[in-house]
Order: C-alpha cells, then sequence, then structure tokens
C-alpha cells in the first residue's frame, strides 16, 4: 500500500487551528506557547517535567475516543502533536471574564499565593474534574503528584478540589463544544505519514504501526520518541542533538492491550494511565508502584515500552516484569523476534536490540495458583522520585511449604535490571522460613555489587534489598503488614 505524506504538522490550540510546516524536531511544546504563541500562563519551572507549572491538556482521538490528559508541556514535543487538541489555561475563563469554577474555587479557597504555579495546578485540577467530578481527597492528591507549590501549601488547593464538584460546569468549554472538536479532529487524522525539515531538524509521524517499522529501517540512526518523559530531558537538561526523530505516541496499533488466560499483552504505546486498569486486574500488587511512577502528568505521557526500550538500571517497571517473566517483542521490518525481558538488558546502556529495530510489545504471563508476588520501590521521596531500590519477588510453594521456584530481580543494584541467581539458587528447595530467609539475605553479597551515588550508598542498597526479602517474608506468612495508611490515621 502507498503512504501519502504530509509536510504540514496540524492541530487545534484553544479554539484555533494551527498549521507547521516550519518547526524543529526538538521544539518543545512550552517553547511555542509561550515564544511563538504568547501564551505566558504556561510557565518553567524545572524544564524536566516535575514541578507541573507547565502543566496543559492534550485532546486526542484513540481509538476513536475523544480524551483529554495533562501533560507537561516542558519535555513533550510540538512535532508528537499532530491530530491534537491542546488547551491552556487561557480557555478556561468565559469570553466575558467569568472563571471558570476550577479558577474561582482556587480564589473562593485562597489557595494561591504568588501564584507562579497556580495555572499548573488548575489544569491538572480541571484534567481531574473532567474525569471525575466528586473526587476524594486520596484522588485529589494522585492528580497533583505532579505539581509543585513553595509557598501556598497544599490544604487550600486540596480544598478547592474539593469544592468544584458543587459549581455549575453548563458553561465548561471542553463539555459544550465536545462534538465540534471530535469532528475537528477526525479531519485531522488524515491517516497520512508526516514528514518535516532536513537533518536535525527532521521529524516523521508514520501512518501507521507498519510504516513505522519501514521508515525506522530505512532511518536506523533516528531517535523514537514515544512519551518524551526520558528523552525529553536529553533535550532540555543536556542539550543533545536527537535528530532525526520518529514520533509514535499518535500510533494506535501500538496502544493496544489484549488480557487472556495467559496474561496480559501491552503495546509499547501504551501509556502508564492507560495500562493501569488492566495491571490492577490481573497484577493488582504492581497498583502501588504504579502510582509512585512520575506524577499524573507523567503516566499520562510515559510509555512501559519505553521505559524498556531505554534499559536505564533503574526504570521502575523491568524489576517487576522480569520478576513475572515478561517476555519483549522486538520486530526490525517485517520480521519479529521474542526475546525473555531479563535477556533483553545486556549492560550499562546496551539492550538486545539491533539498528532498525523496536519494542513492539510486552507480554507479560498470568500468576500461577499459589504464586505469591510482591514488588517494592524505595526513594527519597514518597511521589515523583526516581528510585533509589526496586525489589520484585516472586515466590512459589510447594505443598510442604518448601520454595519450588523462586525469581528475584532488583533495580537500582547493577549496571542494568538484574535477577539475584545466589539468593534463588539457597531459596530454592528450602522451607519457607527464618533460617532460609537469613542464609539468602547473605547470598545477596554474591549477587550485586551497587555504586553509591547521590541517591543511595552501596552499603545502603545492599542492606535494603536484604532487608526487602525480609519484608516479603513476613507479608507472606501472615504477619501484620505494618505500615503507617494515612488516610485511616487522619480519618481516626
Amino acid at each position: 500500500m502507498d503512504i501519502q505524506t504530509r509536510t504540514s504538522l496540524r492541530f487545534l490550540l484553544n479554539d484555533r487551528h494551527v498549521e507547521l510546516t516550519d518547526v524543529a524536531a526538538t521544539q518543545t511544546l512550552l517553547d511555542f506557547l509561550r515564544l511563538d504563541r504568547r501564551l505566558r500562563g504556561t510557565k518553567e519551572g524545572c524544564a524536566e517535567g516535575d514541578c507541573g507549572a507547565c502543566t496543559v491538556l492534550v485532546g486526542r482521538l484513540t481509538h476513536g475516543q475523544l480524551t483529554y490528559e495533562s501533560v507537561n508541556a516542558c519535555i513533550r514535543f510540538v512535532g508528537s502533536l499532530d491530530a491534537c487538541h491542546i488547551v491552556t489555561v487561557e480557555a478556561l475563563a468565559a469570553a466575558d471574564g467569568t472563571l471558570h469554577p476550577v479558577q474561582q474555587a482556587m480564589v473562593d479557597t485562597h489557595a494561591s499565593q504568588c501564584g507562579f504555579c497556580t495555572p499548573g495546578f488548575v489544569m491538572s485540577l480541571y484534567g481531574l474534574w473532567m474525569h471525575n467530578p466528586s473526587p476524594a481527597v486520596r484522588d485529589i492528591e494522585k492528580a497533583l503528584q505532579g505539581n509543585l507549590c513553595r509557598c501556598t501549601g497544599y490544604a487550600a488547593i486540596i480544598r478547592a478540589a474539593q469544592s468544584v464538584s458543587a459549581r455549575n460546569a453548563g458553561n465548561d468549554p471542553l463539555v459544550a463544544e465536545r462534538a465540534r472538536v471530535i469532528e475537528q479532529l477526525q479531519a485531522l487524522k488524515d491517516g497520512r505519514r508526516v514528514d518535516i525539515g532536513e537533518g536535525k531538524r527532521r521529524f516523521i509521524l508514520p501512518a501507521d504501526v507498519d510504516d513505522f517499522a519501514a521508515v525506522l529501517d530505512a532511518n536506523p540512526g533516528a531517535t523514537i520518541v514515544a512519551g518524551s518523559t526520558d528523552v525529553g530531558l536529553w533535550v532540555t537538561k543536556f542539550m543533545r542533538e536527537i535528530g532525526p526523530v520518529i514520533f509514535t505516541s499518535h500510533l494506535d496499533g501500538l496502544r493496544r492491550i489484549t488480557a487472556d488466560e495467559d496474561g496480559l499483552t501491552l503495546g509499547a504505546g501504551v501509556s502508564y494511565t492507560d495500562a493501569y486498569p488492566a495491571i490492577s486486574e490481573h497484577f493488582p500488587q504492581l497498583s502501588e508502584l504504579w502510582n509512585r511512577i512520575g506524577g499524573e502528568q507523567v503516566r499520562n505521557m510515559g510509555t512501559i515500552g519505553g521505559n524498556v526500550a531505554n534499559g536505564s538500571p533503574i526504570g521502575d517497571t523491568p524489576p517487576a516484569l522480569i520478576a513475572l517473566g515478561a517476555s519483549v517483542r522486538l520486530r526490525k521490518g517485517p520480521n519479529r523476534r521474542t526475546v525473555p525481558m531479563e535477556k533483553y538488558f545486556i549492560d550499562y546502556g546496551k539492550q538486545d536490540r539491533v539498528p532498525g529495530e523496536f519494542v513492539e510489545a510486552i507480554h507479560i504471563p498470568a500468576l500461577k495458583p499459589g504464586e505469591l508476588f510482591a514488588v517494592y520501590k524505595i526513594s527519597k521521596r514518597l511521589d515523583e522520585d526516581i528510585s533509589s531500590v526496586c525489589g520484585a519477588f516472586k515466590v512459589l510453594l510447594d505443598t510442604a511449604g518448601k520454595v519450588q521456584a523462586a525469581t528475584i530481580a532488583f533495580g537500582g543494584m547493577a549496571g542494568t535490571p538484574k535477577r539475584a541467581a545466589a539468593v534463588e539458587e539457597v531459596l530454592t528447595g528450602s522451607s519457607w522460613d527464618d533460617a532460609a530467609i537469613e542464609r539468602a539475605m547473605a547470598a545477596f553479597a554474591a549477587d550485586f555489587t551497587p555504586l553509591t551515588d547521590w541517591r543511595a550508598s552501596a552499603d545502603y542498597r545492599l542492606l535494603t534489598a536484604r532487608n526487602l526479602l525480609r519484608r516479603f517474608h513476613l507479608e507472606t506468612t501472615g504477619e501484620d503488614n505494618i505500615r503507617l495508611n494515612r488516610y485511616a490515621a487522619v480519618a481516626g
């Protein structure tokens, strides 16, 4: 099939149609809004997707449905936004100046002081309100994980969020104009390949997954950008040249989720947010980890496939996926192969992927009856922080209470996500008791020689890994899980 090519980028910005023919692969949405369009309600705070001052909403048609999500404009590239609807804080108030209910709630509850972060909070709360008009405090805090305030404190902001549900939403522009926006985006989503620029400025949006395979095969040196939560920092913090770029976040074929008796298969372009319902249903032990990956904006943008493909030794998902026995489906042109997740990571910065090959999907086998599984993330901050250590444990006991099989994997302990082979060997065939745990804890030194860096010392990492095994044992042998539940404590 012949693929038609378009040399312009088309999207909606608030209530206007935008078409660009001259845009660099690495131009951020934040710079475009502030410098090109003079929309300065969107602020630059950190330029790395942490503070949320740059939060905007991006609406996209996916599988025929229009969904708006909060994103970090500072690390989102303009080139990835073809056939999208970008909504900034300037679009919320009515034409006569009447504030949107979310904005008015922020005023009425005195939820702003210096005001620098306020537009980002407003947009995050607006995104929450669109999905959940009556959120609980837990929901509000989750939606605001990616927004930082230096002066007001969060109590008033939470009160603002709680009060919004009682306000009239009749004038909400996105609700009132949803049908018109869908029609416009359908017209923009014409199924063509977008190819703009030359050299380092060039970027391509393939027409579909098959076209993506062909484009990458022809341009094996190109940088693949999905959610840009990692690659975005290569540009904003390291000033790295990454062009030419192939954007993939628009490819519905990479955003499929399928579940059957064999397990769960996630397309490489599935975001953390999109995956969460399926993950919670099939692997509820991963729910807590999932909610601690970045903030809401990062989870909306970031992809599981991207987290695996980049091969970071402190990526949140690989240890859990390795412990679960996940596999990676790789594709180069029309050819596909599947490798175990643990074999995919070869060395620091090196993965089992040849030029022109990309991660197409990840398969997670279903847990077998009787298998015990847990994953623990240790970080300096509870929310929006990178792991110091991330440990995942899967153990199968036989009828006599002995360990029939053990799979234990860690991130942050080596140059790659890595299994604890010596620990597994000690446990296998042993009774699931204190004596076996003590022997296994001593074996960690044979598996890992962790580094000392600003996140944690080597001694801390080794001690923490051992203690996580102890914790897993206690939690799987009926011991009370003594963990502070802040919500229960406050309620009591």
